[in-house]
């Protein structure tokens, strides 16, 4: 009986590896799992439809990766609150539309990320469920003008410290979504050229001097439009972390130029001065067209003004023509007359 169990120890010892531990009720719900601890949840690539119930009420970091959550509708999380959640992933779930008090149920909530998401539609109160939201990422979006201003509305009551937008290819700072008092921005992998003199200036408002900015993997062009932002950089390098790493992508000449050893006056005007690019060449096409109609309209009102003059001219013209066609008329006829040429021929 000895030689038995002993033949089955390691068998017993693979069975405990491979079937995870019975967790008390109030532990991981049967989509997730726990990692060291129920206060760390992560539900990865479960198709689910809505959050998990029966979620550890202690759990601090929640992770729902990969489902298809769709919309996130009001009191999500209020059936069962958590509250000592802390952070809450929402990556990759095909999140369209977010409710009002969406997040009601998690008062302790300071970390949201929806990074990933095809968002359509936020309501206007979809945060008002966590006041004390402190961090929100909303990385790899499709950051159309109408979801950021509804975005605007839903952080406006919010008092954020850090907003993450990388990689949705933002061509201007969107202004509309720094509340004041936020500190940090990531602005990474978009679609930035410059920063203009009016956007430096919100910068620089009471509420966001203390913002801190990363602006790196941007196509950053140092033609002399990028003036007042390298002049606002240099000043304001503590502002940016990652100011030492800018390089330029355009113009050929500079093309992976570190920003900060640019000069001012080598910052060439290729195509506009001092403001957006293609103004100068627009101006220029602009000018020269209405330069050539002046002429056009000069030149008909001297020809109707001297109508008469120049009918005058054209009929005297026509009889000059009438003229000397009729003297090589009558010098072809005499040079072809056979009686003529005989006699001239005779000695």
């Amino acid at each position: 009986r000895a030689r038995s169990s002993g033949r089955w120890l390691p068998w017993l010892g693979l069975a405990l590896l491979v079937v995870p531990p019975t967790i008390a009720p109030g532990g991981c719900p049967s989509a997730c799992y726990c990692v060291a601890t129920p206060e760390l949840v992560q539900c990865r690539y479960e198709k689910l439809e809505e959050p998990p119930k029966e979620l550890p009420v202690t759990v601090h970091n929640l992770s729902i990766v990969g489902s298809n959550l769709s919309i996130l509708h009001g009191a999500a999380f209020a059936l069962q609150p958590l509250p000592d959640l802390r952070l809450l992933r929402l990556r990759h779930d095909n999140i369209q539309v977010i409710e009002d008090m969406a997040l009601q149920g998690l008062p302790a909530l300071r970390t949201l990320d929806l990074s990933h998401n095809p968002l359509v539609s936020v309501a206007a109160g979809a945060f008002a469920g966590a006041p004390l939201l402190r961090t929100l990422q909303l990385n790899q979006l499709v950051l159309t003008p109408s979801l950021e201003e509804q975005l605007a509305l839903a952080v406006h009551n919010l008092s954020l410290r850090r907003l993450e937008l990388t990689g949705n290819s933002l061509r201007a700072l969107p202004v509309t979504l720094l509340p004041s008092g936020l500190e940090e921005l990531d602005l990474r992998n978009n679609s930035l050229q410059r920063l203009t003199a009016a956007e430096l200036q919100i910068l620089d408002a009471p509420g966001l001097r203390g913002l801190r900015l990363n602006l790196g993997a941007n196509p950053l062009s140092c033609d002399c439009a990028l003036r007042p932002f390298l002049a606002w950089l240099r000043a304001a390098t503590s502002r940016v972390p990652d100011a030492r790493s800018l390089r330029c992508v355009g113009p050929p000449p500079l093309r992976g130029a570190t920003l900060l050893r640019l000069r001012p006056e080598g910052l060439v005007c290729t195509a506009g001065e001092g403001g957006e690019p293609g103004q100068l060449e627009t101006a220029s096409y602009v000018f020269f067209g209405i330069v050539l109609a002046l002429i056009g309209i000069v030149f008909l009102m001297v020809l109707y003004l001297n109508r008469r003059g120049i009918k005058r001219w054209l009929h005297n013209l026509r009889e000059a023509c009438r003229d000397q066609m009729e003297g090589y008329h009558y010098r072809y006829e005499q040079d072809a007359d056979p009686q003529r040429t005989s006699a001239m021929d005779t000695p």
